[in-house]
């Protein structure tokens, strides 16, 4: 039996999340469990200072939580721990946005006899509002009084950085060093809409018990989100707000020196995390109703890769086409074709599944009922062979429904 994933599962983290009235309205979208429902401000602590890194949106235009939190980590101090709000971005307020989220992290820090500094903030939802500080201020008490390591607890911090997704995304992983003793990664993430290449298009928070230096911490991090975080697209956008970091508290006692045997079974493991997470966010993007990988062989080089993955994954004719189950597997060679990478299409070979639609940039016949019965699949696989060289590349995606359009035309109310 798989065992459940949470983020308190390394030594010396605890977590909560708390209700501060904020996220009533989207009731409507979370899975059972009535409170799991309105829980809008999460936070994760640790009992030891922790080593941190993380990697940011590339939008020029940031959130003012991620903005205080960048500025932390960069200045390469230790922090405790991160508060998460869902509901309010804290984006586009101007300079009293950064204020705002000081005052959030100040009201947990007094209670927990730790510097403001030593508190990370992110803010995920809608653009343009100010924080609404005395709501959040008024249960950091519940939050922070009520800490622990405990599974539903760690659960509850997950649940109350959710904004549209539809299910949670938490894992976690033990690793056994090469002296046979054991450190543990966990992570929690939020992301189901405005995610796109661009450097962690969704909140991301990862924990783990290893004493490990944030320069190490660093680079296992921006390597580990090349291929995973960064090969997940649901809609092209990439929102303003997006976070991936790490905390390493060093709890187990076990050192992973960077260049060494245990940290490339660390850096095997962390990257093997992102992987799941990267592709839980594209399962459950929006109105998702199929989880498409899309994978380019024989390409010129790494650029033209992912110039050809990047646009066939955010075609809204492709993705709308696997939505209805349509085998016009035509759009998927056009995105190929405008992509701006350099090819001979008279080379291409394109399969969907172990289904083979071009061949040499010829459409093939297919037997049509066969196709509809895999497109009816929640997963497909697209695989495009370029026979111009060595490079590959990949990308995670979903398709694009009615729901979509629903859930992103009333995103307010």
């Amino acid at each position: 039996m798989e065992e459940v994933a949470f983020i308190t599962k390394p030594k010396g983290f605890m977590a909560n999340g708390v209700a501060a009235g904020m996220k009533t309205d989207l009731a409507n979208i979370y899975p059972d469990g009535e409170l799991n429902k309105i829980l809008d401000v999460g936070m994760v602590y640790s009992e030891y200072p922790c080593n941190v890194a993380g990697v940011y949106t590339s939008n020029l235009v940031k959130g003012h939580s991620l903005v205080r939190s960048i500025d932390i980590i960069e200045s390469g101090r230790k922090v405790r721990g991160i508060i998460v709000n869902s509901k309010n971005a804290n984006a586009g307020v101007g300079p009293v946005g950064v204020l705002d989220a000081d005052k959030v992290a100040e009201c947990a820090a007094s209670l927990l006899n730790c510097s403001s500094d030593e508190i990370l903030t992110a803010s995920t939802g809608v653009i343009g509002y100010r924080l609404p500080v005395d709501k959040i201020t008024a249960v950091i008490p519940e939050l922070v009084n009520n800490l622990s390591s405990d599974e539903q607890n760690a659960h509850r911090a997950e649940f109350a950085m959710m904004t549209t997704d539809t299910v949670p995304k938490e894992v976690s992983a033990y690793l056994t060093l090469s002296n046979g003793k054991t450190v543990t990664i966990s992570a929690m993430a939020k992301g189901s809409g405005m995610i796109h290449p661009n450097l962690a298009t969704m909140i991301c928070v990862f924990t783990t018990d290893a004493d490990i230096d944030s320069s190490a911490l660093k680079s296992i991090l921006t390597k580990s989100v090349k291929y995973t975080f960064n090969r997940v697209s649901v809609d092209g956008d990439t929102s303003v707000c997006d976070m991936v970091t790490v905390l390493a508290n060093g709890a187990s006692g076990e050192r992973i020196e960077e260049g060494s045997e245990d940290y490339s079974l660390f850096e095997e493991a962390f990257a093997k995390l992102c992987e799941d997470i990267a592709r839980m966010l594209a399962s459950d993007g929006e109105g998702a109703t199929k989880f498409i990988e899309i994978e380019v062989f024989g390409a010129k080089d790494e650029y033209d890769a992912k110039l050809i993955v990047t646009s066939v994954a955010r075609s809204p004719l492709v993705k709308t086409a696997f939505f209805g189950e349509d085998a016009n597997i035509g759009r998927v060679l056009t995105a190929v074709g405008y992509s701006g990478a350099r090819f001979d299409p008279e080379k291409v070979d394109i399969l969907v599944g172990d289904m083979l639609f071009f061949h040499y940039g010829v459409c093939v016949e297919f037997d049509e009922e066969e196709a509809t019965k895999m497109l009816s699949e929640h997963d497909i696989h697209v695989v495009i062979k370029l026979q111009e060289g060595e490079a590959y590349d990949r990308m995670f995606t979903c398709d694009f429904s009615y729901d979509y359009v629903k859930i992103n035309g009333s995103y307010r109310t």
